[in-house]
């Protein structure tokens, strides 16, 4: 290529947001952050919601600052963001309220009801998607049985990146990979499911058509360049889900591998070119889109979510721990002295979440942590055995062993986590890059310039451009002790 290309990632994760610009030449790219942000849900009568007018605020601010600092060489942008969530718009293309969080209450019970007009087995046969209750399935449904006035008034749904580039542009889409996590979406077809989507009576006019990671949605809006004092820069369709992006950014060298998108959530499988689905996979898999045509099978697991909020009510009570402080504490803590299933229901609400922990232990009739070093411990030990279960069920789904492990995102900062992992699963783990969702973003654009062909091309710029850890197992038969117990403490729950 004759010149660099630069090209803006903004990146929305369930508790912060950030713009970062990724400039390739060709061989690498290079990312540079140019603005950071909370994101915080709020509370508001009985309901939990995104701000979305501030949200997309700070994506304005964003663009602006990207205008600014590349000048006419601003080729393109492209959001990421989590799943399952979305907005609903008029038919003047006006929003119809802020987007309800995944972990508003108003899916408590849905599910069940879901299930007697769509049987469980029926709706993951159709669908391939793990049953959660914050899936969008589900909180569509919850609006249609409350008769919601909001989603009467409404002519079409967006889920939530499509819903920021909307008003960027003026286009109206369903990224492949957002939509995917819905639960609305045929994996085999990659079309919207018409027997899903009859049987709960959702309209179809709601939803807008797929599109793919690596086209162009279109252009800035005048009105918006003229605001932001922004040229006209493309507005890309990326892998929109931030999974995906992450896991376009994995620098594996072969197909036979293992991955962690470690952060609020983990999100661990494998890429598959077609959906896994049967009753054992229904259980607790689930099959979403990603970058190049491939299916993402994996399992949603709470990730650093338990962590997050004990530093949450550590902070409000003036503790003033940082993560790295955190790290070091657990890691002088006694191994293996305790364990929580982190996908327990327990676990999902903020709030309480030190003494919740301390209450499972104690039912479990296990060692109770009290310190904070303890109750740190306690959660990293259970997260890498987790990962260690997931593993176990992954390959035995796949049929093949998985030699390796590899872990990206901002979940990879704790070595005590990565070590751990590489300990309780027996597999090397290969950790990097930290930038992974905005490093797939960007290549993904890199992709809709015409400037890369294949995955196999955005993993090989991946490794030129970013260091990489590789922690190799230790103290495997005290590990393999320690999971036989893990496991005995989830059986006994799951009783």
């Amino acid at each position: 290529m004759s010149q660099t290309l630069n090209m803006l990632a903004v990146d929305y994760g369930a508790s912060s947001g950030r713009a970062v610009v990724g400039s390739y030449d060709g061989n690498k790219v290079a990312l540079r952050e140019i603005h950071r942000f909370q994101n915080e849900p709020v509370h508001i009568g009985s309901g939990l919601i995104w701000d979305f007018p501030r949200l997309f605020h700070e994506l304005k601010q964003s663009i602006r600052r990207f205008a600014a600092e590349t000048g006419g060489s601003a080729a393109s942008l492209a959001v990421d963001t989590w799943g399952v969530d979305f907005g609903l718009l008029d038919r003047d293309g006006h929003l119809l309220g802020n987007p309800y969080h995944y972990r508003d209450t108003r899916t408590d019970g849905i599910m069940e009801q879901v299930f007697q007009l769509l049987p469980e087995d029926r709706l993951y046969a159709l669908t391939g998607i793990q049953t959660m209750q914050i899936n969008t399935v589900f909180q569509l449904y919850s609006m249609i049985r409350g008769s919601s006035p909001m989603l009467a008034a409404a002519e079409s749904l967006l889920f939530t990146p499509d819903l920021f580039q909307y008003f960027l542009t003026g286009e109206k889409a369903a990224e492949y990979s957002i939509a995917s996590t819905s639960g609305l979406l045929d994996p085999y077809s990659k079309t919207w499911s018409t027997e899903v989507l009859e049987r709960l009576n959702i309209p179809p006019s709601l939803l807008s058509p797929i599109a793919f990671p690596g086209a162009v949605l279109g252009s800035l809006d005048k009105k918006v360049r003229e605001e932001l004092l922004a040229g006209d820069m493309k507005v890309v369709n990326t892998a929109s889900h931030d999974t995906a992006s992450a896991v376009a950014a994995v620098p594996a060298e072969s197909s036979s591998y293992a991955y962690i998108s470690c952060g609020t959530w983990s999100l661990m499988g494998v890429e598959s070119d077609t959906p896994i689905i049967n009753d054992r996979a229904r259980l607790s898999f689930t099959n979403e889109g990603g970058a190049a045509g491939k299916l993402l099978f994996m399992k949603n697991i709470t990730g650093l979510w338990l962590l997050q909020e004990c530093k949450r009510e550590w902070d409000a009570a003036g503790s003033g721990l940082s993560y790295g402080d955190m790290q070091s504490l657990a890691a002088r803590a006694t191994p293996l002295a305790c364990f929580v299933d982190p996908n327990s229901d327990r676990f999902m609400a903020p709030g309480g979440m030190a003494a919740r922990i301390q209450a499972f232990c104690s039912d479990t009739g296990q060692r109770v942590p009290h310190s904070k070093a303890e109750l740190i411990r306690c959660i990293v030990d259970s997260l890498a055995l987790k990962y260690r279960q997931t593993l176990d069920e992954l390959e035995e789904l796949v049929g093949y062993r998985l030699p390796v492990i590899h872990m990206v995102g901002g979940g990879i900062q704790n070595e005590l986590l990565c070590q751990l992992t590489a300990n309780a699963t027996g597999r090397p783990v290969i950790a990097g890059p930290v930038e992974a969702t905005s490093a797939g973003n960007i290549l993904i654009q890199a992709m809709a310039h015409g400037e890369i062909g294949t995955i196999e091309e955005i993993r090989q710029v991946v490794r030129n451009s970013f260091p990489i850890v590789r922690y190799e197992p230790e103290h495997a038969a005290h590990w393999e002790e320690g999971y036989e117990r893990y496991k005995a403490v989830v059986r006994q729950i799951a009783l």
